[in-house]
């Protein structure tokens, strides 16, 4: 799970980038034009320039972008030296430069991420350490771009131990959810191996009184043994990557205890169910009734002013639909992509071949979303 970097956070990230660069440039060429004059300001701003551009391609290609950028900026260095040029790395070049700096920090590999850290140290001491004595404003630039190293090294470590709790906590929570279904294993087994046995033994006294009657017996018992099949490997399919129970019992009446239990506390939910009574696989029953439960929790925590909510769940052959809605106003805190609540839920729905969605409406609020498919009657 990563939503570090995309959709309106990157745009966002991306378009400040552009703007403090750009004052960076300014402050470079003011700079350098009041104490140098002439025309010096021009290599640093355009040093600075290609460090804005590679700082830009981060995303894609942070292990390139990086590399390229100190190669600049190496060169950048030795041609100062050599050509008597304003010390570089400016303030520009240098921005650029920890901002790859970071971004590598962050998500390249430990060694890669090492040797770049490192290599940019390298450059700012030598930098420094090979500036003439005699330059004005080495000190000033030295001490800048060692902060700017300094900032870049501490911000890169620790987004990226962010990054990896975050996703040790997804996975502690996908985990849990496997161990929940493995739990519920036994309940789906004894459901459907209890109605093998029950056709089973109807078989044996219809053999006994009517004969003729056997296949139909015979057939219910094959019928039976397909769906516990299915049913065991629905369930399965998620133990191979190794609050309330979830009830196997079909029908509406525990989601309507569930739905009158958060009314007491909460806005007023409507319920909408299939007409008729249901009668859905068990594993099917466990996994509506723990979106729901999960669902109403979430707009306790980040939705509380809610008017009202909708619980609507449909039986559009071959599949199950289950839809909670809200009118709540979202706060700042309200996960989108990320929270474990949905990381949870998402699991267990796609177990069984389903597809999850979740985050804002159109007007204002917030709609979860599962599709569950049934499965057929016949083995595949």
């Amino acid at each position: 799970m990563d939503i570090r970097s995309t959709g309106l956070p990157r745009v966002a990230a991306d378009a400040g980038l552009i703007v403090v660069h750009a004052a960076a440039l300014v402050v470079t060429a003011v700079a350098v034009a009041n104490s140098w004059g002439g025309g010096y300001w021009v290599f640093g701003c355009a040093a600075g320039l290609v460090m804005g551009v590679l700082a830009l391609a981060r995303h894609r290609h942070p292990r390139w972008a990086a590399g390229v950028a100190l190669a600049v900026a190496g060169t950048a260095v030795a041609v100062a030296r050599i050509a008597h040029l304003p010390a570089e790395p400016g303030p520009a070049a240098a921005l650029g430069l920890s901002v790859l700096i970071g971004s590598a920090v962050r998500t390249l590999p430990i060694r890669s991420a090492a040797v770049i850290a490192t290599t940019g140290l390298v450059l700012v001491v030598g930098a420094g350490l090979t500036a003439p004595a005699s330059s004005s404003g080495v000190p000033a630039v030295t001490t800048f771009n060692g902060a700017g190293w300094l900032a870049a090294l501490a911000t890169g470590l620790g987004l990226r131990l962010l990054d990896t709790r975050r996703r040790t906590l997804a996975e502690q929570v996908r985990r849990a959810e496997r161990l929940e279904l493995a739990r519920e294993l036994h309940d789906v087994v004894a459901h459907h191996i209890t109605g093998v046995v029950l056709h089973a033994q109807a078989a044996q006294i219809v053999r006994r009184k009517y004969p003729e009657k056997l296949g139909d017996s015979l057939a219910g018992i094959e019928t039976a043994g397909s769906e516990a099949l299915v049913a065991m490997r629905r369930v399965v399919g998620v133990l191979r990557d190794t609050d309330d129970a979830a009830p196997f019992t079909s029908g509406p009446e525990q989601l309507s205890e569930l739905v009158e239990r958060f009314t007491r506390h909460g806005p007023v939910v409507h319920l909408r169910l299939p007409d008729g009574e249901p009668e859905w696989p068990p594993e099917v029953t466990s996994t509506v009734y723990r979106v729901v439960q999960e669902s109403l929790t979430n707009i306790a925590k980040h939705a509380p002013h809610a008017r009202s909510v909708t619980v609507h769940v449909t039986h559009d052959h071959p599949a199950i639909t289950v839809e909670i809605t809200d009118d709540g106003p979202p706060p700042p805190a309200r996960p989108h992509r990320g929270g474990y609540g949905l990381v949870g839920m998402r699991e267990r729905v796609e177990a069984l071949d389903g597809t999850f969605s979740a985050g804002p409406r159109a007007s204002t609020g917030w709609s979860v979303r599962a599709v569950l498919p049934l499965p057929g009657r016949e083995l595949r």
